[in-house]
């Protein structure tokens, strides 16, 4: 969600920008008690683009952890591998790399990596995404590793809709706020212009108190952003509803054709069985009444025998004769 000028602007990136909403933030999310004196520092990748793509926010928290948090309105399954891309990155932009060469063990924060999902999708509460989940199946190129894989990523994904995870977003005052301000937001573009949807969305937020001072501060800034989100995201979809639709198109018609090719095979098949199976049935019917007209005419059994070996051996006979005759 959001879009990329020099660096990435979103309503939420600039809602949770500040040292103060971030600790409580962290502070719900996690479900601890950060003191007040507890140093945030914010580190988000906002000077330069890296791989096309910046994270939202990022920061340490008393310089032991280090926190990545994005949001997202469709949760990406290659979020694992984003944030490990992040993760690199923001180390080198907080450690000093001629340590690195140095023979000490240099202390790093330790990652924390977060994901609010608020998208229409249905979602659960709570997830989980791993970075082995997208390794390729190696196993018959190493010996077993009874340790798991040796690099792991482990993203948490929480669920900031209205009417989940209540509990965090009652104890973080900003990401309940976002949280319905996002849902006024839907509510009024069922009805309105995307233009007139967010005003009509920022007017209620103030008028009950729901971020009113990031609001009244913010207000023209959050409607560009806002307009600019909205029709990125629905654009993309857009682009999904298209791609699916000539994805289907294009499934039909090719299923339609291998339906007709296993069609005319299974035809092919069926009409050998059938046609054998009629062919042995008038034989019989017809070597029946051979042979009776053959002992009606006074011949014995052994003579009806030399006769029926002598037409076989004819007819088949003249069958390879025609087989292996050119074709006109």
């Amino acid at each position: 969600m959001g879009a990329n000028d020099k660096h990435k602007n979103s309503v939420f990136s600039l809602l949770f920008s500040d040292p103060n909403v971030l600790r409580e933030l962290y502070s719900a999310i996690e479900g601890v008690e950060l003191p007040p004196d507890t140093p945030i520092d914010v580190n988000t990748l906002s000077n330069a683009l890296f791989m096309g793509q910046i994270n939202d926010v990022s920061f340490t928290v008393g310089g032991r952890l280090i926190v990545l948090l994005e949001h997202q309105s469709t949760v990406n399954q290659n979020m694992p591998l984003r944030l490990l891309m992040y993760a690199a990155r923001l180390y080198e932009k907080i450690i000093d790399r001629m340590k690195l060469y140095q023979t000490s063990l240099e202390k790093i924060p330790e990652p924390v990596f977060i994901v609010l999902y608020n998208g229409k999708a249905p979602y659960p509460e709570r997830a989980t995404l791993k970075l082995s989940d997208a390794f390729k199946d190696a196993a018959d190129l190493r010996a077993k590793n009874p340790g798991g894989p040796a690099l792991e990523l482990t993203v948490q994904v929480y669920n900031i809709n209205q009417g989940h995870n209540a509990a965090m977003l009652e104890k973080c005052e900003a990401l309940g706020g976002y949280s319905a301000f996002v849902s006024k937001v839907w509510e009024c573009r069922q009805t309105m212009a995307l233009e007139d949807a967010m005003k009509a969305a920022i007017k209620h937020c103030i008028d009950n108190g729901i971020l009113r001072p990031f609001l009244e501060t913010h207000s023209s800034e959050v409607q560009n952003m806002l307009i600019t989100e909205w029709n990125l995201e629905e654009a993309q979809q857009a682009w999904l509803a298209q791609g699916r639709d000539e994805g289907i198109e294009i499934g039909v018609g090719k299923g339609r054709n291998e339906g007709i090719e296993i069609g005319l095979g299974r035809g092919r098949n069926e009409g050998i069985e059938i046609g054998l199976g009629r062919g042995r049935s008038e034989g019989r019917s017809e070597g029946e009444g051979n042979i009776v007209a053959l002992l009606e005419s006074g011949k014995s059994p052994e003579e009806i025998i030399r006769e029926f070996r002598t037409k076989t051996a004819t007819a088949g006979a003249d069958a390879s004769a025609s087989q292996a005759r050119p074709q006109a």
